[in-house]
């Protein structure tokens, strides 16, 4: 195991072997996790998980991995973690899986083996993205991805609807007018018909 400088291993961490760990990486910090009082204000809730970081698992510069406010927050085998991403607590990364730079997982989310999250792209909690998945950059996943593709998006699609998608998107201040047009000349047919 390799730890670089500046780096913090909080209470309740276990890591493997041949891990590598950057320099100013956080792992165990306390996870997000807090409950609204009657008043406004919040409660936080201690966690009472671990962080367990599996063997062969590199994580670069300034990422941080919560510790899990119930059960565990697991880094597997082989995952490798680029520069500044965050990993919500109680949180599951497959073996061999990638994430790159300025990704961010959620609370609790579960991510399969041979995952792919390219930069900028990130997931909700409570939701889980099957093996053999690729997240293109800048992609916000918000529902569990049930089978292998390549999801693209805001919100997270099939890439290849998402392109079609975005094809359309400078062109609809032009449909919205032709719409209009459309909806006036409907009206003012259905307006003829009923006068016959």
């Amino acid at each position: 195991m390799i730890i670089h400088s500046n780096s913090v291993i909080r209470e309740y961490t276990e890591i493997g072997n041949n891990v590598i760990i950057q320099n100013g990486t956080v792992i165990g910090g306390d996870g997000f996790s807090f409950a609204r009082k009657k008043d406004g204000t919040y409660y936080k809730i201690i966690p009472d998980g671990k962080v367990i970081i599996e063997d062969d698992v590199e994580i670069q510069s300034n990422s941080v991995i919560d510790r899990a406010t119930v059960g565990n927050t697991i880094i597997k085998k082989g995952a490798k973690i680029d520069n500044l991403v965050q990993i919500g607590h109680g949180c599951n990364v497959g073996e061999n899986t990638i994430l790159c730079g300025q990704v961010g997982l959620a609370g609790s989310a579960f991510i399969g083996n041979n995952v792919i999250f390219a930069g900028q792209s990130g997931s909700a909690g409570h939701i889980t993205i099957e093996d053999n998945v690729c997240i293109t950059a800048k992609t916000a996943v918000f529902r569990s991805i049930t089978k292998p593709s390549v999801v693209s998006g805001v919100p997270g699609m099939e890439s290849s609807l998402w392109k079609r998608a975005v094809f359309c998107f400078g062109r609809l201040p032009e449909l919205l007018r032709k719409l209009r047009r459309l909806e006036k000349t409907v009206n003012k047919l259905e307006e003829i018909v009923k006068g016959l």
